[in-house]
């Protein structure tokens, strides 16, 4: 497609419209660099935060815990403005309580049996997490559970394994990094409390929110009677704008777009997930150094994919101590393993949330739906019988598939070490990188997306200030070099 005439320039073009780019974009606003242009792929902002309609209710498609409360440490920004500023619904989930887990063939594991599966688990991630703290050189998780003595062999202590491990990471601990995963910084940092966003208004209500702060500054904008988009009336955001090219040099970028669009700026901040980094969906020229494509590369982008079943009505356990909760011990480690009861914090939806990851997930996302539910159901009847009836309704987001993510978040791969990690987020001249996957320490988490955006454009700001008062740019050209 001819290209189209290029458009003003502008101080800084922010590529993608996700949590990152906002956060970006408002960090820069409040330093004073206005002159700013964000260019969205989708027709709507939010990235892998995406809310859909199941049976009437609002379900969250990708982002939908938030960490926080009980005098931690450090205030999760996420969780002020969702608990202080928009008061949204959200319900703690205790995932160390579970009441119900089904043998592959039916039946219940008894009480004792899951009491004790959990102890080990208990007692296996602290040794993991305390073996963390003393290694120098990289090992995977599961490679730190055969030092420790504490392999999970049976169905029961996998599938409580996974619901820690693989659930949490969006992988297998087999290729998790044991130093840069255990501990957990998020938990650390912001509380051991975890809550599920269970609000009309979605999770994406934080991202409006966000995007209010600085959008609304000299602008109109109006949300649509669905609350699932916002209508910008603001030249310094374009959607439906897919980034195919961007061109540098060592004071400037170009980009280009599908339609055949360009924009022209002095510096950029790319936002897009790891998966896309990977994809080449956007062409660098040149060519991104060695350094940065290995850094890329080497990374691991997870898979994480929910399963959203209505039915007519509710035949699991509901309303009691460690129902939110339940799973299903398969000998094929992953196989529809973890199951919410959304009916705790949706009364009266009768829906259930399956979620697979990792290999399975890769699986799932290849197959119809139709495909989906009838191995999702013969799972379900194996736990509660089988007079129970089809759902009325599945949902099943592709985030694999979808060219714009390319997966869920990120995973840090055993082997990869910190300066690789460094590598990634470094800059190629006037081209900057941030997102999820950039974040050391919160890294898979929404507040990772947030602080990464913040901390870019922090880097940003600075050198735009050092280019205005010396007159050129401060990063090196050393890094315009092919090594």
């Amino acid at each position: 497609m001819a290209s189209k005439a290029t458009s003003p320039a502008a101080e800084v073009i922010i590529v993608g419209a996700g949590l990152s780019g906002l956060a970006a974009g408002k960090t820069l606003h409040e330093a004073g660099i206005r002159d700013i242009l964000i260019l969205e792929a989708d027709c709507k902002i939010g990235g892998r935060i995406r809310t859909a309609e199941v049976g009437g209710y609002t379900v969250e498609m990708g982002a939908n815990w938030l960490t926080g409360g009980g005098g931690a440490p450090k205030s999760s920004h996420l969780f002020e403005i969702a608990n202080r500023h928009l008061n949204l619904k959200m319900h703690f989930s205790d995932f160390s309580s579970l009441s119900n887990v089904y043998k592959q063939d039916g039946g219940l594991y008894s009480k004792e049996e899951v009491e004790e599966a959990l102890a080990a688990a208990e007692a296996r991630d602290d040794l993991c997490t305390l073996l963390s703290t003393n290694i120098v050189s990289d090992i995977s998780i599961s490679k730190a559970q055969q030092i420790a003595d504490r392999v999970p062999k049976t169905a029961l202590e996998m599938v409580i394994d996974y619901f820690q491990n693989d659930y949490e990471e969006a992988d297998s601990p087999s290729v998790t990094s044991l130093k840069h995963t255990l501990p957990r910084h998020e938990f650390l940092d912001f509380g051991g409390k975890t809550y599920f966003v269970a609000d009309p208004r979605g999770f994406h209500s934080i991202v409006h929110y966000i995007a209010k702060q600085f959008l609304s500054h000299s602008h109109h904008y109006t949300t649509s009677d669905d609350g699932n988009h916002l209508t910008f009336n603001d030249s310094r955001i374009k959607l439906n704008q897919v980034v195919r090219e961007i061109k540098y040099c060592e004071n400037r970028v170009r980009v280009k777009t599908e339609d055949g669009c360009e924009y022209e700026a002095k510096c950029a901040i790319v936002s897009v997930s790891l998966g896309v980094l990977q994809s080449n969906l956007i062409k660098f020229i040149p060519n991104l150094p060695k350094w940065k494509r290995r850094a890329v590369s080497g990374f691991n982008m997870g898979n994480f994919t929910k399963i959203f079943l209505k039915f007519l009505t509710k035949f699991w356990p509901s309303n009691t101590a460690g129902s939110e909760f339940f799973l299903y011990a398969h000998e094929n480690r992953g196989y529809y393993p973890t199951w919410q009861n959304l009916e705790n914090v949706m009364p009266g939806s009768n829906i259930l949330l399956v979620t697979v990851t990792g290999d399975e997930s890769k699986r799932i996302d290849k197959l119809a739906d139709e495909t989906i539910q009838e191995e999702a159901m013969e799972v379900l009847r194996k736990m509660f019988g089988y007079g129970i009836p089809d759902p009325e309704q599945i949902l099943v987001p592709r985030w694999l598939s979808n060219r714009l993510f390319r997966g869920s978040y990120s995973n840090w791969p055993v082997g990869y070490k910190q300066s690789n990690h460094k590598q990634l987020k470094d800059p190629v001249g006037p081209i900057f990188f941030t997102g999820e996957h950039t974040s050391t320490k919160y890294l898979g988490f929404a507040d990772g997306a947030y602080c990464a955006g913040v901390d870019t454009a922090n880097e940003v700001a600075k050198c735009v200030r050092e280019h205005q008062t010396k007159g050129r740019k401060s990063e090196p050209s050393a890094l315009l070099t092919d090594k």
